[in-house]
């Protein structure tokens, strides 16, 4: 019997609520993960799990085991590095979530010089927009802008990249040229909705010290940023969109910035910028080979969007 995979399995399934869930963050079948409960209840010869065809329950010996085992897997690697960390660089599976946009446009790129620097680091990369659980998907580090942050994750700032709202040529010559944020109320604006919660991701200026958000008018909605960024090419309205988005459409002229302060007769506001973190769950998470992952995107990172004060 390998006891640790019984271990490993009975925690991921108790994690992810359901014998199939926990299979499928495993990548074995759930037959196979169901046989791994199994040994492991007649190794101990308790009922840890109350299981029906349509539900699973911890049952008070199984909620107790799992109190005691929930962090072997880590201590076991942590343990492992400890001794092996003055000879061996980095290896294991290293998980990694970002949204979709920042996966796409950044750090895609930077993984191959990543695995070449690090060759024994085998690399997932989620994308996703919505809530990232790292114990429930086996999430080593993850990349979030403030409004994702949460109470209890370690953050560690790594860019500070600016925003820039633009619209197509073929839009402003229909629409007119909004002179100021205020104005933007007045034209279509191409506007990004959390998928968790169905927020949208207010657009912030600073002028003369002082925060204030954008009023919208008409709104079309995207819960994608590169789709909006694709409407305002087509000349669909006004979008926001992160320096690493914008860049080659601003580039091609497909698109134009609005609110430079090189402009004639506006009054200037400065676009506040999007304040980017990689987080980890706890200090326990600080593992050697997320601190390399860290250390590395933090170092190229630096030179385009350096890290100033976060206030």
């Amino acid at each position: 019997m390998n006891l640790l995979g019984s271990i490993r399995s009975f925690i991921k399934v108790v994690e992810a609520g359901s014998i199939a869930a926990g299979a499928r963050n495993l990548g074995l079948s759930a037959a196979a993960v169901s046989q791994n409960i199994a040994r492991l209840e007649s190794h101990l010869q308790v009922r840890l799990l109350a299981r029906t065809t349509r539900s699973m329950a911890l049952t008070d010996n199984g909620r107790a085991y799992y109190e005691k085992v929930r962090h072997v897997e880590r201590d076991l690697e942590l343990a492992q590095q400890a001794v092996t960390a003055d000879d061996r660089e980095p290896h294991g599976r290293l998980c990694i979530s970002s949204s979709s946009a920042f996966a796409r446009h950044v750090l895609a790129p930077l993984m191959p010089a990543f695995n070449v620097r690090y060759p024994q680091l085998s690399i997932e990369l989620l994308t996703s927009d919505g809530r990232v659980n790292h114990a429930l998907q086996s999430v080593d580090v993850s990349v979030r802008i403030a409004p994702q942050l949460e109470d209890g994750l370690l953050a560690r700032p790594i860019a500070k990249i600016p925003f820039i709202c633009c619209a197509a040529p073929a839009y402003l010559e229909q629409a007119g040229w909004p002179g100021t944020p205020e104005a933007l109320k007045a034209h279509r604006c191409l506007v990004f909705r959390y998928p968790v919660d169905g927020r949208f991701l207010r657009w912030g200026f600073v002028r003369d010290g002082l925060r204030f958000d954008a009023e919208f008018g008409d709104v079309s909605i995207s819960d994608d940023i590169d789709v909006l960024a694709q409407m305002a090419v087509m000349g669909g309205g006004i979008t926001r969109l992160a320096e690493f988005v914008a860049r080659p459409y601003l580039q091609s002229g497909q698109l134009v910035p609005l609110f430079e302060y090189s402009r004639p007769m506006q009054a200037y506001a400065q676009t506040e910028p999007m304040h980017v973190y990689l987080c980890v769950a706890d200090r326990s998470a600080l593992t050697p080979k997320v601190r390399a992952f860290m250390d590395y995107v933090q170092e190229r990172l630096a030179h385009r969007w350096p890290v100033q004060s976060q206030a």
